[in-house]
C-alpha cells in the first residue's frame, strides 16, 4: 500500500473543519500536525482530532515536523502569504484558503515560491467544485450557451458583518469585496473559461459599519479580538469588470445594506442561453423559435460540504500526480489584481487597467 500523504494545518478557526474532516476521511491522508496562535483554539482541536504535535509557529512546526507533505493554511488572511511562502520553502505542497492574499504583489511572491521549489499551490475557491459549476461548464463546452459576454453577481448582507478580524482591515485586508466577493468574481471567471481581467470601475462606501447599534442578532459572527475592535472596511462593494474578448461582469458584495433580506445572485448571459445559479438552477434558452425555461433532472444544488470535499480531495489527487490543479497560483494572482483594481477604482473615482 502506498505511503500516507502527511499534512498539516495551519490556522485551526472555523473553515479549518472543512479542510481537517475531509484529510481524515481520505485514505491518502493522515494529519500530524496544527499550528495556530490561539493556545486555547490549538489545544481544543488538537484534542478533538487526535492531533498530538501542536505549535504556535508554523516555523517551528515546519522545521520539527519535516516529514509533512502538504499544508492546509487557514489563518487570517494577512498570513496567508508568509505562511503558504514558508511551507513552500520548506518544500511542502500548500492548499491556501481564499483570498490568495492581502494584494497581488504577495499573491504573485507566493506563485514565485511555488515555482521555485517546484511545488503545488492551490487556492481555495471552493465555488469551482459544486456541482452547479460542473453543469454549466458542461453545457458552455458544448456550445448550448453560445457566447458568454455578460454576467451580473450579488453577495449582500443586510447585517452581516461578523466583526473581528473581519472588519480589521490590516488583519483581512478589505471587507465584503475580498471576503464575499472574492466567491463570485472567482465563480463567473471560471464559468466564462478564465478570461484575462482588462478593466474594472468600482465603489466602495463605507456608512453602516458594523451596526452594533442594531438589537437583532447577526447570522455571522466572529470572535472578538483582545487587541483592537475597529471596523474600518467598506460595507459595500460595487464593481463594473470587463474581461479579454469583451465580456462584463456586474458585482457587488456586502456586509451591511438596507435592503429586505440577505441576497445571493449570479446570473451569465450567453448569444443561445442564460443561466442562473442562485439562488436556484435555471436556463433560459430558446427551442423551435419559442421562448424556453429548461428545468434539469440532475442534481444542480451547490452543496458546500460535497464541494470542499471535492477541492481537498481534488488537492491531493493533483500531490499524487492523479489529476490537475483546478483552481491555480495562476488564477489566484488574477483574482488579486481585480480586487487591487476595484480599491484603487474606488479610491481614484477612474477606471483602472490590469496589466498582464
Amino acid at each position: 500500500m502506498a505511503k500516507k500523504l502527511k499534512v498539516a494545518v495551519i490556522g485551526v478557526g472555523n473553515i479549518s473543519t472543512f479542510h481537517i474532516k475531509n484529510y481524515l476521511s481520505n485514505p491518502d491522508t493522515e494529519l500530524v500536525a496544527f499550528c495556530d496562535i490561539n493556545p486555547e483554539t490549538l489545544k481544543k482541536k488538537g484534542e478533538m482530532y487526535g492531533v498530538e504535535k501542536l505549535f504556535t509557529d508554523y516555523h517551528e512546526m515546519l522545521e520539527k515536523v519535516p516529514e509533512i507533505d502538504l499544508v492546509s493554511v487557514c489563518t487570517w488572511n494577512n498570513a496567508h502569504a508568509p505562511a503558504s511562502i514558508a511551507a513552500l520553502n520548506a518544500g511542502k505542497h500548500v492548499l491556501c484558503e481564499k483570498p490568495m492574499a492581502m494584494n497581488a504583489k504577495e499573491a504573485e511572491e507566493m506563485r514565485e515560491a511555488a515555482r521555485r521549489n517546484g511545488r503545488i499551490l492551490q487556492v481555495g475557491f471552493v465555488r469551482r467544485f459544486g456541482n452547479d459549476a460542473a453543469v454549466i461548464r458542461d453545457f458552455a463546452e458544448h456550445g448550448n450557451l453560445g457566447e458568454l459576454y455578460y454576467a451580473r453577481a450579488s453577495y449582500v448582507r443586510r447585517n452581516g458583518n461578523p466583526g473581528g478580524w473581519f472588519g480589521n482591515k490590516k488583519l483581512s485586508g478589505g471587507g465584503p469585496l475580498i471576503d464575499l466577493g472574492v466567491h463570485v468574481i472567482d465563480l463567473v471567471r471560471y464559468l466564462m473559461g478564465n478570461p484575462a481581467p482588462v478593466s474594472v470601475y468600482g465603489a466602495a462606501f463605507h456608512k453602516l459599519g458594523n451596526r452594533k447599534n442594531i438589537k437583532t442578532p447577526r447570522a455571522y459572527s466572529a470572535p472578538a479580538l483582545e487587541t483592537e475592535d475597529v471596523c474600518d472596511v467598506e460595507d459595500l462593494a460595487t464593481a463594473l469588470i470587463r474581461f479579454e474578448g469583451g465580456a462584463v461582469l456586474n458585482v457587488q458584495a456586502g456586509f451591511c445594506l438596507n435592503l429586505g433580506k440577505d441576497e445571493t445572485n449570479i446570473e451569465l448571459f450567453g448569444t443561445k442561453g442564460g443561466v442562473q445559479l442562485d439562488p436556484a438552477f435555471n436556463l433560459y434558452t430558446e427551442m423551435n423559435d419559442y421562448l424556453a425555461d429548461v428545468k434539469l433532472a440532475a442534481d444542480t444544488a451547490f452543496d458546500f460540504e460535497a464541494a470542499f470535499q471535492g477541492e481537498v480531495y481534488s488537492f491531493i489527487d493533483a500531490v499524487q500526480g492523479r489529476g490537475s490543479v483546478r483552481a491555480t497560483a495562476d488564477d489566484g494572482v488574477a483574482l488579486m489584481k481585480i480586487l487591487d483594481a476595484i480599491y484603487r477604482s474606488a479610491e481614484t473615482g477612474e477606471e483602472v487597467l490590469i496589466g498582464a
